[in-house]
């Protein structure tokens, strides 16, 4: 039997928690034991909120055996393996290369390989960035990291609050929206060239019907077997390479 190792990026214990926090490092969650919401660890969690960070209560039992006995203070924070950018940052540094934006958005992602080799091709294929959400998808932990086979080291991610906010904050920017959904037009007949974003769902439930009202096209991959869908990772890789085709014309 394999020996359990505490994971790569975890932090337990309020001063380091708090340490990390007040240096800027990009905290994905921070785990909370019930009940801890008096004196030093009230004002952690204020830190917490007042820089975004996604913050999970959890039963103290959980705490113990995620740190392995650590003394873990009733706080432990999964740091992100790469700390992560802002649309802005994003779209800023597409433009001082001369090149129009090309950005991956996912809505849900869940999967850690997933999300890692969804960035190797993304990075492979000339995109600026993915967008992830900051709840109910994975961030940027060690196994999507390794899985990414290196494009974490080049490839800019934001992590945001909200989605459909991100998606109106790249129109803005003149960027053209895609979805991802089997309504869509074939994706061979589709235009991703110019300043163009990329809207791919998670694991089995696709993009939410919100995002898809917000996106400009939808982009669909024909099946012709039994199975009605692809991967996340996979379908993200045919209409990721479509877009690298038509752009390098």
């Amino acid at each position: 039997m394999e020996e359990r190792s505490l994971p790569e990026n975890l932090l337990m214990g309020r001063n380091p928690v708090r340490e990390a926090i007040r240096a800027g490092r990009s905290i994905d969650k921070l785990l909370v034991a019930d009940g801890e919401m008096e004196g030093s660890a009230r004002e952690l969690l204020r830190m917490a909120k007042e820089v975004g960070i996604v913050i999970q209560q959890v039963g103290r039992a959980h705490l113990d055996e995620l740190c392995m006995g650590g003394r873990h203070q009733g706080f432990a924070a999964f740091v992100a393996v790469r700390d992560y950018v802002t649309l802005a940052e994003m779209l800023a540094a597409a433009r001082e290369k001369g090149e129009d934006p090309f950005i991956v958005v996912l809505d849900g992602v869940e999967d850690p390989h997933n999300l890692g080799s969804i960035m190797r091709t993304a990075e492979c294929c000339g995109a600026h960035g993915i967008v992830i959400p900051k709840r109910r998808a994975v961030g940027m932990t060690p196994i999507v990291a390794k899985a990414s086979a290196g494009a974490v080291e080049y490839l800019p991610v934001a992590r945001v609050t909200n989605l459909n906010t991100a998606l109106e904050e790249l129109k803005s920017a003149g960027v053209w929206i895609t979805g991802a959904d089997m309504s869509g037009q074939p994706y061979y007949q589709c235009d991703f060239k110019g300043p163009i974003a990329l809207v791919v769902g998670g694991e089995g439930q696709g993009i939410s019907q919100l995002l898809k009202k917000n996106c400009d096209f939808v982009a669909s991959i024909p099946m012709k077997g039994k199975i009605e869908s692809l991967n996340a990772s996979v379908a993200a890789a045919v209409l990721m390479c479509e877009a690298a085709r038509q752009r390098s014309l």
